[in-house]
């Protein structure tokens, strides 16, 4: 398999021009696409601790670890400590991830939400932090439990997908595809970062050097889907034909579902 380097070549920011007409006010956590004519939302993986869940939390094990003097405990994702001053761990991170490794098993949004007696995500809202309030009411989840990251969907489920739309596209793993980054991702508000390549080296996008996560939004050159992940929320929206979104929402490994509230 090519270098992901080389195999994604970075193009002119003008690409994401039709982009920019469908959402022109999000370009800098990535561009949200109507339903065109279908669209699913791929909730990102949380994990728990086999042992069940505990009431200490994330916020708990980091103000300890700070207070005992012992060792400075490390700061939650890609989170500047001077921010975590008077602030609440919550143990979400932002940008890649995956499974935690041995110990932890996976804990489904619609296991947690029935346990609670409420939805997975209320009514108008999206996949975000106004999500499963009642595992985290404090702001911080449980700490044997990996809450859903935040901005990027985990690394299993980007492959998965990505095997999806090679199945479901015409063209296959040849078909030429774009895939952009925005702002609050590359760190860069002068200008559109967009890279070019094959759906067949697609999967490979997800540990690109340059980048902390996977696309902001990935699309074929027919513009037939498009893929897109906001810096902000705990989920990935999918849009383009029902075929593919209904295999999507038939697939084992990924969990999705439809939000009729979303346009």
């Amino acid at each position: 398999m090519a270098d992901v380097e080389d195999a994604w070549e970075p193009v002119s920011g003008e690409a994401t021009g039709w982009l920019k007409d469908l959402d022109p006010d999000h370009n800098h956590a990535g561009y949200q696409p109507p339903r065109r004519p279908d669209a699913v939302w791929i909730l990102h993986s949380m994990y728990v601790w086999n042992g069940g869940l505990v009431t200490t939390t994330h916020d708990d094990v980091y103000q300890s670890a700070r207070a005992s003097g012992l060792a400075e405990p490390e700061a939650p994702g890609e989170i500047d400590r001077d921010l975590l001053e008077g602030a609440v761990v919550t143990g979400t991170r932002l940008g890649r991830g995956g499974h935690p490794g041995a110990g932890w098993r996976r804990l489904r949004w619609a296991e947690l939400a029935r346990g609670f007696g409420e939805p997975a995500v209320p009514e108008g809202a999206l996949p975000g932090n106004r999500c499963l309030r009642q595992a985290h009411p404090t702001g911080s989840w449980s700490a044997a439990v990996e809450p859903p990251a935040e901005g990027c969907l985990d690394r299993e489920g980007w492959r998965r997908l990505m095997s999806l739309l090679v199945r479901h596209d015409v063209e296959g793993e040849a078909r030429r595809c774009y895939a952009y980054y925005c702002s609050l991702v590359t760190g860069d508000w002068d200008r559109e970062a967009v890279l070019a390549g094959r759906l067949g080296d697609a999967a490979e996008l997800y540990d690109h050097p340059a980048m902390s996560s996977c696309p902001s939004n990935l699309w074929p050159e027919d513009r037939s889907w498009i893929v897109y992940c906001d810096w902000d929320l705990w989920g990935t929206k999918v849009v383009g034909p029902a075929s593919l979104i209904e295999s999507i929402l038939a697939d084992p490994e990924l969990e999705a579902l439809r939000l009729p509230w979303s346009t």
